[in-house]
């Protein structure tokens, strides 16, 4: 009797590799983040980002078209608002930079899928994802303001609504605010582990969000935590989420395993803008392959049972996977 097992049979060309193969990544699983700022013939490039631009309305029709023509269906918009306050009142304006984006969009590219990120530090002026007194985050008064944005934002004609705050309550409330504004048929999907991290600083760079004081502890997650993630999940779920998005997504496949087990509802991986720049930088420098470690380090996000992949690298991936 043979004394041990021959595994490398599946693997001895590739087409049986590619009959065997257990997970798969495909266009149909990305989406895109957009940039969008104020003004006129802007396309500006975001140095901590090499390759992802802001682009003001009149120029996006150039990157949506590069989106359409890759297969991508679905992108995440992200307004740089040029007035701020305490309030963020730009985030819920009909005229506000995400609702314009949105329109354009849905009236020129009506085949993509437009997800609207919903928070407020791009638009305080503190750079925090709620209202402050007196130097405290508060919670509630928070959840009104995100409401009206949300319900803003659905009234622009965003197909989901992505809300990135992490108050507490906060998908409750959007799940209520828009039944009750008649979108009773738009999905959210709910940024339900956000972690604390310091990956985001890039996306920082581009979406002129850092906070002026303090950080973001208080509401965002211990990197350290994994049972938290869960309970914060659970709430989401029973609050009404659609989808349920673990962020960031390279340094927490362990997080994404564990709410997919958990859960049967759809999981999306959000490969941040730290994630990007490193793979970039390693690549403008030679010392990777790109598209090899950009491939691996989403299948890895397949594998550990992510739905959906929020990625910059999205343009380049679909070219990689259509050739």
């Amino acid at each position: 009797m043979q004394s041990f097992q021959r595994h490398r049979r599946l693997r001895r060309n590739p087409m049986i590799r590619s009959m065997v193969q257990e997970h798969h990544l495909g266009v149909h699983d990305l989406i895109y983040p957009v940039f969008v700022v104020e003004g006129s013939n802007q396309k500006n490039l975001i140095p901590s980002m090499p390759g992802i631009f802001q682009f003001s309305i009149d120029r996006l029709g150039e990157e949506m078209e590069e989106v359409v023509n890759a297969g991508i269906p679905s992108i995440m918009v992200f307004g740089v608002p040029h007035d701020k306050d305490e309030k963020g009142s730009q985030a819920d304006h009909d005229h506000g930079i995400v609702q314009k984006a949105i329109r354009y969009i849905k009236e020129n590219f009506p085949s993509l899928y437009v997800i609207a990120d919903t928070c407020l530090c791009q638009y305080t002026s503190h750079g925090h994802c709620g209202l402050v007194r007196e130097g405290e985050i508060e919670n509630d008064s928070s959840l009104e303001r995100l409401v009206q944005t949300a319900v803003s934002q659905a009234r622009a004609g965003a197909d989901m609504i992505a809300p990135s705050n992490m108050m507490d309550g906060f998908v409750y409330v959007i799940r209520k605010g828009l039944d009750k504004a008649g979108f009773d048929q738009i999905p959210i999907l709910s940024y339900a582990v956000k972690y604390a991290s310091s990956f985001y600083g890039p996306f920082r760079d581009a979406a002129h969000s850092a906070p002026q004081f303090g950080d973001r502890r208080t509401y965002q997650m211990n990197p350290a935590n994994a049972r938290e993630a869960l309970r914060e999940a659970t709430s989401d779920v029973a609050e009404g989420a659609d989808l349920l998005m673990v962020k960031p997504g390279l340094a927490y496949l362990d997080v994404i395993y564990r709410v997919r087990e958990r859960f049967d509802l759809p999981v999306v991986a959000y490969n941040v803008s730290g994630e990007y720049s490193m793979v970039k930088s390693a690549a403008q420098n030679g010392w990777i392959n790109e598209k090899e470690v950009v491939l691996e380090t989403l299948i890895g996000f397949k594998r550990a049972g992510a739905d959906l992949i929020l990625t910059y690298h999205a343009k380049d991936v679909a070219k990689w996977l259509q050739s």
